[in-house]
């Protein structure tokens, strides 16, 4: 297909520098460049013979190309969303291609199967899975093609491959002092067979020049500057415009329009149409398409069979939280390590809580949008923001009855995750833009205002957990017990609570490295009306507040110092403890308070650990009362991740995760009326304000071990640090969020 000049931005490439842009668009010619893509049959270049296809979650995805000028253009398997994916693939693909990856020009690969390069066969960038589910394979993918080049200098040499190396972008030669640039190599590399991955030796690591360097960003310019190209910035030729009104509840189906005829009429507008739960205005202008949108008075039915997707009318999250806490039985086991009922009624002293998590938003600035175009020869192009191209082209395929390889998933920039972009039956944008640009035989651009994302928007669930703890004579605890009464997010999807129980329901109560010889975690599975999605570090963000800020009630009755109860707990945990005294020393000493700070606040201190997603991280919050609220005024937090890639990177996800976690436990709370959410935008769903942001400060500690993820590990150790903190101070145990529900006057 051709491109036009005015198509490109949708395409992600930047509308104003026509420069890059064509040179981007070299891609298409093969002369002169370098392609390579790892783990696919042996023989990638001209010579290639026809092979057996790898077994699935054997093929890695990233093709790279060497360019004339020595720069170097990777298809990223993951998605850029603000989280530096771009960069830490340069570095770990341009660490063995010996490429500095400042000459990296990184996008996002297309949907394809050839892309799917995690160990289960799937391609979602999310469970903070992309650095640690592909860094080998991504090294090796840098490795051959800098073998490739060697050969190839070589060849144009004429002397033995041993006796060449490498320097940045060059071959040398050593001997002769004579040397080539990567791009004059190559098109004679690209003619050359792919060496087996089992040829190439990887660098030790003592040896890396950017690997666990921080490196600048390469997105760093065109996010600064503006030109970085989100979904909503998109636009192709012919494109028309279109925004919706939802039925105020779900399950609800359009009756009558009242106005529609002089809707029809207002400026701009070309076209009005019904969808399911909802109504369309097509127009020439977002604007024009939004306020007619606002404008349609229309007469929402009630559902003649209701389905999983309805919202009863006089639903309340009020009352469903207090039915959540009176819900009867024990559960199903989820994890048990001794016998718990034995060792409880043996117990020196019991203690038992009910804790709540709330429901929250994503709330996230990107609004969400689509682009949707039917060519002439017979495919669907979509540009949408989404964490998994290959999920959305199978339900696209499965919608609209074309063969998957017959839609085409572009993939901008996201404007953060959050465990948004996926896909969500009743939160999704693009089905709309589908039956639209159908529906008027033209490119719809489909953004939904800010109203109809908090009205159509999943949330994170909401939880009671029951806490049940046996001590020993000491305090310590010899037994433990949590019932979780929940509906988890991966059980939400599919509608019903399947054979084996959701594990991102009890993550975070589940798999504690804390030293209690008898341990029972249990589901009772709940299900509520509220659709249900993935939300930043899952369940640990609700699970690890439950589970630590119960601890700390526990160090309480025992009257036992919460930080010295944790190091109790974690003994014979040298990695814990590690990070639990460096978190410690990092605040210049543990000290609980309540103390007298400098500027004469009375402040305390809480402590918090979590483990998500393959990392460890410890946490200490300090925070006063204000006026009743809760001020924190800083937020120490260690975290040991095994290894890393970019520190600079880690640093900014951690502030990033601190700055979220606050917001949940300080402000942040979905709440439903009348079978409606409350808040249909910020006014009403304040998050984090600058003025709240706590300093933080970061330790990285590479303790060796196996990787683990970045984006979301930083995030669960804070609410319940800063909630045991809140605690301490004012002698109030705090068993849910947000704290901005109390009065601490």
């Amino acid at each position: 297909m051709n491109l036009r000049d005015h198509e490109l931005a949708a395409l992600g490439e930047q509308p104003v520098n026509l420069s890059r842009r064509r040179f981007l668009l070299a891609g298409g010619s093969l002369a002169g460049v370098l392609v390579l893509g790892v783990g696919l049959p042996v023989g990638q270049g001209r010579a290639q013979t026809a092979q057996a296809s790898p077994a699935p979650g054997t093929r890695v995805p990233a093709f790279l190309e060497i360019r004339p000028d020595s720069s170097v253009k990777f298809l990223s398997p993951f998605i850029e969303g603000g989280q530096g994916i771009f960069t830490a693939m340069a570095q770990i693909v341009g660490e063995e291609l010996d490429a500095d990856p400042a000459t990296f020009i990184v996008e996002n690969a297309p949907a394809g199967s050839q892309y799917q390069v995690m160990d289960s066969g799937m391609r979602i960038t999310g469970g903070s899975q992309s650095v640690r589910s592909s860094y080998t394979t991504m090294r090796r993918l840098g490795a051959l093609a800098r073998q490739m080049l060697l050969q190839a200098a070589a060849a144009q040499l004429s002397v033995p491959v041993e006796q060449l190396h490498t320097e940045p972008g060059r071959v040398i030669h050593a001997l002769s002092g004579r040397s080539l640039s990567y791009g004059e190599l190559a098109a004679r590399a690209r003619d050359l067979a792919v060496p087996s991955p089992d040829s190439v030796t990887l660098k030790d690591p003592a040896r890396f020049r950017w690997i666990g360097k921080p490196v600048q960003r390469l997105d760093m310019h065109e996010k600064s500057t503006g030109k970085a190209v989100y979904t909503i910035d998109c636009r192709v030729d012919g494109m028309l415009h279109a925004a919706v009104q939802h039925a105020p509840r779900l399950g609800l189906h359009a009756g009558q329009l009242r106005n529609e005829e002089q809707v029809k009429a207002m400026k701009g507008v070309h076209s009005v149409h019904v969808l399911p739960g909802a109504v369309a205005v097509v127009a020439e202008r977002w604007w024009q398409a939004k306020r007619a949108a606002e404008a349609l008075q229309v007469e929402w039915l009630e559902p003649d069979a209701p389905d999983g997707n309805y919202m009863p009318a006089d639903f309340s999250s009020e009352a469903f939280a207090a039915a959540l806490a009176q819900e009867p039985g024990e559960g199903e086991d989820a994890e048990v390590k001794g016998d718990s009922a034995q060792a409880m009624s043996a117990a020196q002293t019991t203690l038992s809580a009910t804790y709540h998590s709330q429901y929250l938003n994503h709330a996230q600035l990107e609004p969400p949008s689509a682009l949707a175009r039917f060519n002439d020869d017979g495919t669907l192009e979509l540009w949408i923001p989404n964490q998994a191209p290959e999920m959305f082209q199978a339900d696209v395929a499965k919608r609209t009855g074309l063969a998957p390889e017959k839609i085409i998933i572009h993939s901008p920039l996201l404007g953060g995750f959050f465990g948004r972009h996926f896909v969500y039956d009743t939160a999704m944008v693009y089905p709309q833009a589908i039956a639209l640009a159908k529906a008027v035989g033209r490119p719809i651009k489909l953004i939904w205002s800010r109203e109809e994302e908090f009205l159509r928007d999943t949330h994170r669930p909401m939880a009671a957990v029951r806490f049940r703890a046996g001590l020993d004579a000491e305090g310590y605890p010899v037994a433990l017990e949590a019932i979780s009464i929940c509906e988890g997010p991966t059980e939400a999807q599919t509608g019903k609570h399947g054979d084996q129980l959701d594990p991102s329901a009890l993550e975070g109560l589940t798999g504690k490295a804390y030293a209690i010889p008898n341990v029972r975690i249990a589901q009772i599975y709940k299900k509520g009306p509220v659709r249900l999605g993935y939300w930043r570090s899952v369940g640990n963000s609700m699970n690890d507040f439950l589970y630590e800020c119960f601890l700390d009630e526990i160090a309480d009755k025992s009257k036992l110092d919460p930080f010295a109860l944790r190091l109790h707990l974690l003994q014979g945990n040298q990695r814990l403890t590690t990070l639990l005294n460096a978190v410690a020393e990092m605040s210049g000493g543990w000290q609980a308070g309540p103390y007298t700070a400098p500027d004469g606040s009375r402040r305390a201190r809480g402590v918090a650990m979590a483990s998500p997603f393959g990392s460890e991280a410890a946490a200490i919050a300090e925070v006063s009362i204000e006026q009743g609220q809760v001020r924190v005024h800083q937020v120490w937090e260690a975290i040991d991740p095994g290894s890393i890639v970019n520190p600079a990177i880690i640093e900014a996800q951690v502030n990033s995760a601190v700055a979220l976690g606050l917001s949940q436990v300080l402000l942040e709370e979905s709440v439903y009326e009348k079978g409606q959410p409350v808040a249909r935008n910020y006014d009403m769903y304040p998050i984090l304000p600058p003025s709240r942001m706590a300093q933080v400060q970061v330790r990285i500690i590479e303790s060796g071990a196996k990787m683990g993820g970045i984006g979301e590990p930083p995030l669960p150790a804070i609410p319940p640090a800063v909630a045991n903190a809140v605690s301490r101070l004012t002698g109030e145990r705090i068993r849910s969020m947000p704290l901005s529900r109390f009065n601490f006057s």
